[in-house]
């Protein structure tokens, strides 16, 4: 039995996912399968810094140091054969936070910024709320059922003179797609030529299925390194979420202090206590507990491919190169995402992302968290059937 088949309740822990469906999803008692974090817990390491922490006693104001810094070069050197310079980090809360100070930092009110639905819906939603111009570079469905770019719409949009700002995610939410080098040089190399700054979210990169293997925008060369700003967190890859910590790599000194600046301004210049104790745990002792989730998630994506074939093989499943979530096509149902929501949610008793909130061409889609024991993905592919088999 594996450590992750372990049923955990976590209801009644104020648990966004488990406690709060009704408030936003307007009914109870379904089961959550939607928000990006694990029903799993985190490795023991982490737990025992934290524990080491509270029990000191006194949580006076702290700075993420030297050994800080140490393990998250080691983790970056070892998992993805990138090396970074101490000096380029800077912290957040969060990635959505480093994005937000990165659009107010490097944009004006009248000025543009690029993403690529669907898309993790905060990248557009957070651009329009400091009410600059999103432009929809939209990715393109090959014939292998496969993202791609759109190189010619995301040159013509990076052209504007009004664009300041790219947003890459790599790898992809919601699709799981992880970017390959030569796809990343030909982004790198538009951005250098159109002087568009690149915000990299890097949050899933860790968490790799199926032998894939990711490469960071900024390793590729020192020019492109110049010219992105790249996030990463432990939060996904170690379920450390709740804890808000996460890391902001600039290696170009002129964006590190216009970044500084307006963490400045809004007095958000380090991470909490307990979650800086959490990620120096968990870069520097977690690998082991990554390498056993990998295949369990591997296991789960297999589980969901082979329900759906047998059961409504009208639901096809793009298999996630990275990410513990997973991308359900059910535009053969021919239902709107208002449809398909209700179905779910008062037939099938399920909460699922519906596609349309990544963005205009993710609907008919629906992203399924996988991150939870086999018995809770089994519970969740019969709830999902019964919800939308004819």
């Amino acid at each position: 039995m594996s450590r992750f088949d372990k049923v955990i309740n976590r209801k009644q822990t104020d648990s966004v996912k488990w406690d709060y469906t009704k408030k936003i999803f307007g009914v109870e008692n379904v089961l959550p399968m939607w928000v990006a974090d694990m029903d799993f817990s985190v490795p023991e390491e982490v737990t025992a810094a934290l524990h080491s922490r509270v029990d000191h006693g006194i949580f006076g104001y702290t700075m993420p140091g030297t050994n800080m810094e140490q393990a998250v070069q080691s983790w970056l050197k070892k998992r993805h054969s990138w090396e970074i310079d101490p000096k380029t980090i800077t912290y957040s809360p969060g990635i959505v936070t480093a994005i937000s100070l990165a659009i107010h930092a490097f944009t004006s009110p009248d000025e543009k910024i690029v993403v690529q639905p669907p898309v993790y819906y905060p990248f557009f939603e957070i651009a329009q709320k400091h009410e600059r111009e999103v432009l929809f570079n939209k990715l393109i469905l090959n014939e292998d059922f496969r993202y791609e770019i759109d190189y010619d719409d995301l040159e013509a949009k990076l052209s504007d003179e009004k664009t300041k700002l790219f947003i890459l995610c790599n790898p992809h939410n919601p699709s799981g797609r992880v970017w390959s080098r030569e796809e990343l040089t030909k982004i790198g190399d538009l951005c250098i030529k159109h002087n568009v700054i690149i915000i990299s979210d890097d949050i899933h990169s860790d968490l790799l299925l199926f032998g894939n293997s990711y490469t960071p925008i900024a390793s590729i060369r020192e020019d492109i390194a110049k010219q992105t700003v790249t996030c990463i967190a432990p939060s996904k890859t170690f379920n450390l979420a709740g804890l808000q910590a996460s890391l902001v790599l600039i290696p170009n000194d002129s964006l590190k202090r216009r970044y500084h600046d307006v963490q400045q301004l809004f007095g958000l210049l380090s991470i909490n206590t307990l979650g800086a104790d959490a990620m120096e745990a968990a870069y520097s002792y977690g690998e082991k507990w990554l390498d056993e989730l990998l295949p369990y998630l591997e296991e789960n994506v297999v589980i969901i491919e082979n329900y759906l074939k047998e059961h409504l093989p009208e639901v096809k499943v793009m298999r996630p190169e990275a990410t513990y979530l997973v991308w359900l096509d059910a535009r053969s149902l021919n239902k709107t995402d208002k449809e398909l929501q209700e179905l779910l949610l008062k037939k099938g008793k399920v909460a699922l992302h519906i596609g349309s909130k990544f963005g205009e061409n993710g609907e008919g889609f629906l992203r399924m968290n996988i991150a939870c024991p086999k018995s809770t993905i089994i519970e969740g592919m019969e709830r999902l059937v019964t919800a939308l088999k004819a």
